[in-house]
């Protein structure tokens, strides 16, 4: 897929974006021998020999790890409490963040990658990407309760946008609810649920766009499959428009 010459550059670490244009403003790249002047060319990272002062761009290859993390792990990659990192779960951990954050009590589905442009868009609200949640509440909450959560409520200062909430279950004296959402306030649904009178449980993320958990344990992970990754860059591609 070709992407803008400065984009490649700046995400292979050559330089910031800004300074790969004057690179490129200045005669200094060339593209398969060819010395490109033109900020709009665009180029296939896959199949083109990208050269700066002679050089050649060495182009990181992307990884794209779905995790299942588990309740207790972190999705930072730090912690001065010494609470252990999902990221330590997975191989390449020090070149790779996550897509979208998990607090450290929720677990389920926690995408990581080192293809930056892809995290920010699939984790900022700007773009509403939706994401799916399966939530154990404490207690039965009623129809009202429920619409009142479809609708919005107000959290700092301002109405939450409108979900999609279900009932999924009722066990004991607890009920497991299907909740999509397409903001990312922090903690958000456990808020909600709180203000509501329906403390959270558990609560475990099962879908991000396209892409599902499906059945993978706590603590399991595997690489996205080719259609997964198709699905994302068209989410991409739809969020540039």
């Amino acid at each position: 897929m070709k992407e803008r010459l400065q984009k490649i550059m700046a995400h292979a670490g050559v330089a910031s974006r800004r300074k790969c244009e004057a690179l490129i403003l200045q005669g200094r790249v060339r593209v398969n021998g060819q010395v490109v002047i033109q900020l709009g060319t665009k180029v296939d990272p896959a199949r083109d020999i990208i050269e700066v002062d002679g050089q050649p761009v060495v182009l990181e290859e992307k990884v794209y790890i779905l995790l299942h993390k588990p309740r207790g792990y972190l999705s930072d990659t730090r912690d001065f409490r010494g609470r252990p990192s999902a990221l330590s779960l997975v191989p390449d951990s020090e070149r790779l963040y996550p897509a979208g954050r998990l607090d450290a009590r929720s677990e389920g589905l926690l995408l990581l990658t080192n293809d930056g442009e892809l995290a920010h868009r699939l984790a900022h609200p700007r773009y509403e990407h939706a994401k799916e949640y399966h939530v154990c509440i404490e207690g039965y909450p009623n129809d009202e309760t429920l619409k009142q959560w479809r609708r919005g409520v107000f959290l700092d200062g301002r109405q939450t946008a409108p979900a999609e909430v279900s009932v999924l279950r009722r066990e004991r004296d607890r009920t497991w609810l299907r909740v999509v959402v397409r903001e990312g306030r922090k903690r958000q649904i456990r808020r909600v649920a709180t203000m509501l009178g329906h403390p959270v449980h558990q609560l475990v993320r099962v879908r991000i766009g396209p892409v599902q958990l499906g059945n993978l344990e706590p603590g399991e992970w595997r690489y996205l499959t080719k259609q997964e990754l198709k699905e994302l860059q068209e989410l991409k591609q739809l969020s540039n428009t």
